[in-house]
């Protein structure tokens, strides 16, 4: 069961999803999506691989493009107009499953670009702010390195400090433990807790571990081919419900690490945009 969240979640909406939908082509990968995620609250969005977990959480900062039905974030409809996705790109964190890391860039590097291209702060403010993140994910001292010098759990936490260096009022985290070992795992999901509650923001994760999720939400929303089947506490999806809505995928869903999918192809340009 969830620990009880120490920071207050209010009455005032965060996310307004309604009657959403999303292909690819002819694919329907999103059916008729509707939610609502109030500020504060920690959320999980679980399901197996293809139920369009991912896909749902990258819509929420127009990192793909619904086709069909609204979203509202922070009282903002999120719409083609470039004015409003950047609006909504200054109030949302997004932390990916496979880091995104500029590879060429040290960690210190990775986590100014966005406050001085984005905010417009002076280099100095940007380093200051980036190494009390650091310091905060326990890894200041790897600062002058490279991406590709640290452990996965190590460039996760960086992704992490990335996301909240804007300091957004929604931090959205894309299978951030699918690729970590037990022990960084554990390491990495008690970090975006204890961040989300001294921050005061909303988190909304997607995870295919069910047991993981139990652990660390206050909500879980399950999805199957595209569809919402479940939004509750994690206490109501036992195993026995997970059974009956996933028959034979439910095993899936207890597993330290997912089916491999092939990783996304790296763009440069919309990542720095997604900050």
């Amino acid at each position: 069961m969830a620990e009880a969240s120490k920071m207050q979640v209010t009455d005032e909406i965060a996310i307004q999803i309604t009657a959403m939908n999303k292909w690819y082509g002819t694919f329907h990968v999103l059916r008729d999506i509707n939610m609502t995620v109030m500020k504060g609250e920690r959320i999980v969005i679980c399901g197996p691989s293809g139920s369009g977990k991912s896909t749902l959480i990258r819509c929420i900062n127009r990192l793909e493009e619904h086709q069909k039905g609204s979203i509202v974030v922070d009282g903002v409809e999120l719409t083609a107009d470039v004015k409003r996705i950047d609006e909504i790109r200054r109030e949302v964190g997004m932390g990916f499953q496979h880091f995104n890391l500029f590879p060429h860039l040290t960690i210190l590097e990775n986590l100014t670009l966005a406050p001085i291209w984005v905010k417009k702060m002076s280099r100095a403010d940007a380093d200051a702010t980036a190494m009390k993140l650091l310091q905060r994910v326990k890894i200041a001292d790897q600062a002058h390195k490279y991406p590709g010098q640290l452990s996965g759990g190590q460039q996760q936490r960086v992704a992490i400090a990335r996301a909240m260096v804007t300091q957004p009022q929604i931090l959205l985290a894309d299978e951030p433990v699918a690729s970590l070992d037990p022990e960084s795992t554990r390491r990495v999901m008690d970090l975006l807790r204890q961040l989300q509650r001294e921050q005061g923001m909303t988190l909304v994760i997607s995870l295919h571990n069910v047991n993981l999720a139990r652990q660390y939400c206050d909500r879980i929303i399950a999805l199957r081919e595209g569809r919402l089947v479940y939004d509750g506490p994690p206490m109501g999806l036992d195993n026995q419900r997970l059974r009956e809505l996933y028959g034979t995928h439910s095993d899936e869903l207890f597993m330290d690490h997912p089916p491999e999918t092939p990783e996304p192809l790296f763009n440069p340009t919309l990542q720095l945009l997604a900050h």
